[in-house]
């Protein structure tokens, strides 16, 4: 494959271990973050980019690199090879590479709940404007009610008594009711 992409056998290879050991390490959600599907040959082979290497490896290698170190002393002068410090700053810097990469999609994720968060609020605001119209709408509604229920009464005890005078009556009652519905707070 490729420098940066692994398969399951070269990792296997390098660490060590056997097929099944990697692949109990392949969870669910390490696949969906570090694992790509790549077609050579009309054959599918899965492959783990460079940060799942560096976790797998961090994992297979226990966690500590002094053990390593250790073992790449020479035999003559007690020399340290140069390739294994060359080798733990590169393990270093794909480490921080890691975490920064971790950091930026938290800082995605809080943008993103930041916008939900104002949203709902907006949400939150426009429910409560719309109630308090809506209560504002139903008190309107009781008072024409209560008045149209006045003329009601008001206009069949008048036809009981002069139907003529009952209708110049009622005129002149909704027209007091209307001007007696004009509150300060229609004119905003």
């Amino acid at each position: 494959m490729s420098e940066n992409l692994k398969t399951i056998r070269e990792l296997a290879d390098e660490f060590n271990v056997s097929k099944q050991a990697v692949r109990k390490r392949l969870t669910d959600e390490f696949r969906a973050n570090y694992v790509e599907t790549v077609y050579s040959n009309g054959v599918k082979t899965l492959v783990v980019t460079v940060t799942g290497y560096m976790l797998l490896k961090q994992h297979f290698s226990g966690g500590n690199n002094t053990g390593k170190i250790a073992s790449n002393v020479d035999g003559n002068g007690a020399k340290v090879n140069d390739t294994s410090d060359s080798k733990q700053a590169t393990h270093d810097g794909s480490i921080f590479k890691i975490l920064e990469q971790q950091l930026t999609v938290k800082d995605k994720q809080l943008e993103n709940k930041d916008l939900q968060i104002s949203q709902m609020q907006n949400l939150l605001d426009q429910q409560q404007r719309l109630a308090l119209q809506d209560k504002k709408l139903l008190e309107e509604y009781k008072l024409e009610i209560k008045d149209l229920k006045a003329l009601n009464v008001l206009s069949k005890d008048m036809e009981k008594n002069d139907p003529v005078q009952a209708e110049t009556t009622v005129a002149n009652i909704k027209e007091v009711s209307h001007k007696q519905n004009k509150k300060w707070w229609h004119f905003w």
